[in-house]
């Protein structure tokens, strides 16, 4: 490129960094004062909660949980503002300021959306982010315990096994997943065919909702509360903490591995698994990866019992012949033992790892998800292979239901995918090459395959898992047909729940403030009185007073404000 034509573009992408920055100090300064004024003195120096992009912690902030590089780019659209709040009371005066101002709240407790809605917008937005709020206190002679949404997975399973060998709770395998997302989208992990999900074994929550109220169960009402057990809380309100049920471990679990390739029988070792893994013992969970190689598919068994290594060998010996497992294939270990086991750490390494946030590094990836209701023929599955090793890279997951999943009705939460689902599909693929061309080559194979399972899965609707966020099956825009495009990715996430759930929006949140590409929207045709007569009581846990009075000079100045954001983002929209 010529020097003469480079020099108006570094002085165009200098003042647009420029511009971007004064825009985020005007808003920093605006939402600093409102937050002051909404919130009793403390010893928190607000200022030290709140990052602008012209802090030098702005970045490394943003990007501590991140965890898809797709949406870590410099084109990726960045808030104006994070605030890392470290009491309830800052994420109260949080959404009353950011309603203020007339900004978008993004909440995000460990980053792990996979599509990264927790952290972008195409709209002006600030980003909530929930890492300091991380306490755990386990309640063993009640066999409860309360964690806060910005705690992980890890430090929950951690700080149980501080306090008991034989205590455990039903959630995912992954360290670092914060709570606040997990839970609030469902909470699937290795116990769910003894013990539920995560959401069937919640007992009371706190929730900040769109008046800046801080609610727990009571005060919410029994509609909202089922609407954060599988709804998403990012519709409704900023989930705050969880009450969760804990559940007895044996004292010995056990686990293994066992892997055929398509030269070793894998579609018969898959054919069988289709019909034990969903109707074996409820402690049992026995998950399937299938990845292509060079002209071959391979088929790995990954398993958890709660019991020990001679009732397993005993009960796969009558139900599953073919998978030949004998004890020494086995491994018995303590349940929080099992949970380093299950993020591939050594034996013998210390659970304080559970402790780390941060992961080795955050790849490419993307992820979809099916369900399959009626077994896959053994001449399917031949097919499927041919297409697995065609297409190259995907791999798939195959998360097996049945047991306590299938005793549980559809609408007792929001999640509606038991009975009759033998089990769950996930797409996997992660690359780490950046650039369009190669996220347009991975996510353009994935779909590829995803069209390829169509007549092999759930059908009317095609069904979808809200935690394998996927903007491929619908987004909303939020204009004059919400309802209809929400419907359009509601009836695959939620089934003949996502009408329940939009009156419980309409109820709690009819102007939307809380909302994101496959939020739940409101319908005014669904409104009625709010779900229970307690959500009009005064929240048990702050004595703030949340309604607050802006003088004329300040809405002047807000006006002015929200003008000079628009003009940046149409003007340079280009370079965003």
């Amino acid at each position: 490129m010529p020097r003469m034509m480079m020099l108006p573009l570094v002085v165009l992408l200098v003042f647009h960094v420029s511009a971007s920055w004064a825009a985020s100090a005007s808003v920093y300064d605006n939402f600093l004062q409102c937050l002051n004024t909404n919130t009793n003195p403390s010893s928190t120096q607000l200022s030290n909660i709140i990052y602008a992009q012209n802090n030098p912690s702005y970045s490394p902030v943003l990007r501590a949980y991140i965890r898809n590089s797709r949406f870590n780019t410099t084109s990726t659209p960045k808030p104006v503002l994070i605030v890392t709040p470290s009491a309830a009371s800052h994420v109260q005066a949080s959404v009353v300021c950011a309603k203020q101002l007339g900004i978008q709240l993004r909440i995000r407790s460990g980053g792990h959306d996979y599509e990264g809605l927790s952290y972008w917008s195409d709209q002006t937005f600030i980003v909530l982010d929930m890492f300091n709020l991380r306490s755990v206190t386990v309640d063993i002679e009640d066999s409860s315990v309360w964690v806060q949404a910005g705690a992980t997975l890890g430090e929950l399973y951690y700080r149980i096994s501080e306090k008991s060998k034989v205590h455990g709770f039903p959630a995912g395998v992954c360290p670092t997943v914060g709570i606040g997302g997990h839970i609030s989208g469902g909470g699937y992990g290795n116990m769910l065919r003894k013990f539920g999900l995560a959401v069937d074994n919640v007992l009371d929550a706190q929730i900040v909702d769109a008046q800046g109220r801080l609610l727990d169960r009571k005060a919410m009402g029994e509609d909202l509360f089922w609407a954060i057990k599988g709804g998403g809380g990012g519709s409704f309100g900023v989930i705050v903490a969880y009450k969760l049920k804990l559940v007895s471990v044996p004292e010995t679990v056990t686990v293994f591995q066992a892997a055929r390739t398509l030269e070793e029988n894998a579609t018969d070792f898959v054919s069988k698994w289709q019909e034990v893994a969903p109707t074996t013992d409820d402690g049992l969970f026995m998950r399937m990866l299938l990845q292509p190689g060079s002209n071959t598919v391979k088929a790995t068994i990954i398993a958890e019992f709660l019991g020990n290594a001679d009732q397993l060998v005993s009960l796969l010996g009558k139900q599953f012949p073919e998978l030949g497992l004998k004890k020494e294939d086995c491994k018995e270990m303590s349940w929080i033992e099992s949970v380093l086991w299950w993020d591939n750490y050594d034996n013998g390494t210390s659970p304080d790892v559970l402790l780390d946030r941060n992961p080795d590094h955050a790849n490419f990836l993307k992820r979809k998800s099916d369900y399959v209701q009626t077994p896959i023929s053994k001449s399917r599955l031949e097919l499927l292979w041919k297409k697995m090793i065609e297409i190259g890279k995907i791999g798939l997951v195959f998360n097996p239901y049945g047991g306590m999943m299938s005793r549980i009705p559809a609408s007792a939460t929001p999640f509606p995918h038991r009975a009759g689902n033998l089990f769950k599909v996930q797409y996997s693929v992660s690359w780490g090459e950046a650039g369009a061309e190669a996220e347009n080559n991975y996510t353009t194979d994935t779909r590829r395959l995803f069209r390829f399972l169509t007549p092999f899965v759930s059908k009317n609707p095609r069904s979808a898992f809200l935690n394998y966020r996927d903007l491929d099956i619908g987004v909303n825009k939020f204009g004059n047909r919400s309802y209809e495009q929400g419907k359009v990715y509601g009836l695959k996430y939620f089934n003949d729940n996502f009408d329940r759930l939009v009156k419980v929006k309409t109820a709690v949140d009819p102007e939307n403030f809380f909302r994101n590409e496959q939020s739940i929207p409101p319908n005014p045709s669904f409104h009625s009185e709010p779900p229970n007569p307690s959500f009009h009581s005064q929240p048990p846990f702050s004595s703030l007073h949340l309604d607050v009075n802006v003088g004329s000079s300040s809405k002047l100045s807000m006006g002015k404000l929200k003008l000079v954001l628009v003009f940046l983002f149409i003007s340079f929209s280009f370079c965003i």
